[in-house]
């Protein structure tokens, strides 16, 4: 089914408000076609932070941390594992530290504990004699868990951004998400609620008079590991998130990012002095979640908090080999996915599932991600667990929140799903192997009643054309220099053009030349393209400052062509 083209609408009135205040023609348009309501929303300054006292419980939790730590007692932290978890564990770690605690993690592993705060990694913090929780990235559904720890006299504080369920645990909690929490960003990424929990510690102990003769900690040496997870979750990127993003690449632009991020810049072969969003979701965040799908979050989290160059070395040169090996997985998984009979998706359906009995789980949400982009569908993923179980994950399209689709199904049916939990757009789940036929058909039934198969057709949301003048280096470098991601998307735009030359580059990859008329000629990617292209295309794409061997030149990169 050929995709929608769509033009963002634009508030014309913010529009000719940015401009007055100073901004360039091209960003205020972008900007006027995006969720910004003042001119104040451009700006990414520290100062313009929401304030921690909107979260609830948090002045508690500060209070519940300072207590601890006074008392010299043992700290744990408990976090989830992926990129968002080992970001918000680095940042636990590394900022309590400069308040003097005593503090170590542990990390579930996803093959052996499951996710998230179970009675089983209770079992193994109190080995650890841990005397305080601290859960980073997860929690808000442990109430089996916080239950056990305090069976056995630990409390227990829980940092989450994840939905709450019906029930929440019997311990402080601070996520933005629990009800009545008046904060502003509903958004902010498990490492984000981390920060904000350390800023509200610094404020107690400042009230309470401990900074009087000396400088109190700054926390902004955290805030690479905010950009970081903050990117890497996916998490929507409102002024709130997008702020700490500017500012933690900043930091790792002027050379001041951890040891253990600047060795990833190294593996992944990105230049640090020009990072971007890009390089964090899609090269640094890959190679720290490598760690938790297939072997021990630990190795990416020790990695974060290195303090020694060689240490993050060799720790980034192990995830990178990790990161490989994802890849290698996931290729065999997808084309298996692809190309099997029983897994070929029919016109009629509105939804994808897919399972076999020797798919590793912990690439599952990849491979479901791909799925999702070929078929525009909501799709979960499948693989073997423990006891009989499938643990699966799931990515969604926009029409559809998938947290909220499973929580249906589970209160129609509730014997079929034994756990859930996610977001609108990524959701995991276990539930019984002999369950999922019926599973599958709960599933389809249920999104079959919220979306019409209009809904699953792909739509891009482009910024209209660009004029001759506009579409050049420089505007490409204007774009390359602001915070664009999830709920902010990067621009893309809409023209036509002239091939003027093709060839085939890499795997399935075409570069080729193109001329908008009036303009001079451009050099364009076309990504898993193996056709030949027709000599005029109407064609959706990004503008690219890319470099080559020290010098700067505009690219075009096609998301989507067509023949005119």
């Amino acid at each position: 089914m050929k995709p929608h083209i769509l033009t963002r609408s634009r508030n014309e009135q913010l529009c000719s408000d940015l401009l007055a205040a100073g901004i360039s023609p091209l960003l205020a348009q972008l900007y006027a076609a995006r969720d910004i309501h003042s001119v104040n929303e451009t700006s990414h300054e520290l100062a313009q932070l929401l304030h921690f006292r909107e979260l609830k419980h948090i002045h508690t939790a500060a209070t519940q941390l300072a207590q601890a730590i006074d008392a010299g007692k043992r700290l744990l932290i408990i976090a989830d594992y992926d990129a968002d978890g080992a970001t918000a564990c680095a940042i636990a770690i590394k900022g309590l530290r400069m308040f003097g605690a005593k503090v170590d993690f542990l990390v579930p592993n996803r093959f052996e504990h499951g996710y998230g705060l179970t009675p089983l990694i209770v079992e193994e913090a109190a080995a650890l004699q841990a005397e305080l929780i601290i859960t980073v990235d997860n929690g808000i559904a442990s109430l089996a868990g916080v239950a056990r720890a305090q069976e056995l006299g630990i409390d227990v504080l829980v940092t989450d951004h994840h939905l709450p369920a019906d029930s929440l645990p019997a311990c402080t909690i601070v996520n933005p998400n629990q009800p009545a929490c008046t904060f502003a960003s509903k958004h902010l990424a498990g490492c984000g609620v981390m920060f904000y929990v350390l800023l509200a510690l610094r404020a107690h102990y400042k009230a309470t008079g401990r900074y009087e003769n000396q400088a109190a900690p700054n926390l902004a040496v955290l805030l690479d590991y905010v950009a970081l997870g903050t990117v890497a979750d996916v998490v929507k990127l409102d002024h709130n998130n997008r702020i700490l993003v500017a500012q933690g690449l900043k930091r790792m632009r002027a050379g001041k990012a951890a040891l253990g991020i600047q060795a990833l810049f190294e593996v992944a072969k990105r230049d640090i002095r020009k990072a971007e969003p890009f390089d964090l979701g899609f090269a640094i965040g890959p190679r720290i979640n490598a760690a938790g799908r297939l072997d021990d979050m630990s190795i990416g989290i020790r990695c974060l908090l290195a303090d020694d160059a060689l240490t993050a070395q060799t720790l980034a040169a192990e995830l990178d080999s990790l990161n490989r090996e994802r890849r290698g997985i996931e290729q065999s998984m997808l084309k298996e996915a692809l190309n099997l009979p029983e897994f070929q998706v029919a016109d009629s359906q509105m939804t994808v599932t897919a399972f076999r009995d020797d798919w590793h789980q912990g690439v599952i949400g990849i491979v479901a991600g791909r799925l999702r982009e070929r078929y525009f569908r909501p799709t979960i993923v499948f693989a073997p667990g423990d006891d009989g179980e499938l643990r699966g994950s799931g990515r969604s399209i926009p029409a559809l929140h998938l947290r909220d689709t499973l929580d249906l199904v589970s209160k129609r049916h509730p014997h079929l799903i034994s756990k859930f939990g996610g977001h609108a757009m990524a959701a995991g789940l276990s539930l019984p192997e002999s369950a999922l036929p019926e599973f599958q058909a709960a599933f389809e039934q249920a999104v079959n009643e919220q979306l019409s198969h209009d809904d699953l057709t792909q739509t891009y949301l482009t910024d209209g054309a660009l004029d001759a003048d506009t579409l050049c280096l420089q505007a490409a470098q204007q774009l390359r220099a602001e915070v664009w991601g999830q709920g902010f998307a990067p621009p893309m735009f809409v023209d036509e053009f002239e091939v003027t030359w093709q060839r085939a580059v890499g795997v399935n990859h075409k570069k080729a030349g193109v001329r908008k008329t009036g303009s001079a000629e451009v050099e364009a990617m076309f990504f898993r393209c193996e056709e030949d292209l027709p000599e005029r295309i109407r064609m959706v794409y990004r503008m690219v400052a890319n470099e080559w061997r020290g010098q700067y030149e505009l690219q075009l990169h096609s998301e989507y062509w067509e023949a005119l």
